[in-house]
């Protein structure tokens, strides 16, 4: 039971990385691709949702798995404790990450008049740049939940876990 609840986060952490990825890749690119039109297109493309549903719903299920994980297996070695640690900030703070930058950002791109070409495209231009960033950060989270698991498996050849 407790190894299926590290593969459930190891699981959402990745598709929330990929996702933010798909964003930086197909997204953010077509923003930019011919300003204002493109923007305005976005706007109505994102005028009943948006990527940002998908990571309110899944940015929580990621950190709540990620504590539990962390929960779970804490009297297992200080290696698993730590590398599930740092996988568990890591999804917190991305979230931080997000309200603090993106979240202004997406507001600008929504509502700033598409007159305003010169300031939509540093916009834009920012949040593709930082969002790699947070791609990279997401990554890094998903690096220390597989080591963490690498860590398990160690472990467990040495001392058998019970319920596993």
């Amino acid at each position: 039971m407790k190894k299926i609840v590290l593969f459930l986060s190891i699981t959402f952490m990745a598709g929330v990385t990929f996702v933010n990825i798909y964003n930086s890749i197909v997204d953010a690119r077509s923003w930019g691709a011919n300003i204002p039109e493109s923007v305005q297109t976005t706007r109505q493309y994102f005028s009943i949702v948006n990527p940002g549903t998908f990571f309110r719903g899944f940015s929580p299920v990621n950190q709540v798995l990620a504590l539990l994980a962390l929960i779970l297996f804490w009297k297992t070695s200080k290696k698993v404790k730590i590398f599930l640690s740092a996988a568990f900030l890591i999804a917190v703070l991305t979230d931080v990450f997000t309200f603090a930058y993106f979240y202004p950002r997406n507001n600008l791109l929504m509502t700033l008049s598409l007159q305003n070409i010169d300031r939509l495209t540093t916009v834009i231009n920012q949040w593709q740049i930082m969002n790699w960033v947070r791609s990279a950060i997401l990554a890094a989270g998903l690096t220390f939940s597989f080591l963490g698991l690498s860590e398990i498996f160690k472990y467990q050849k040495t001392q058998p876990l019970n319920g596993q």
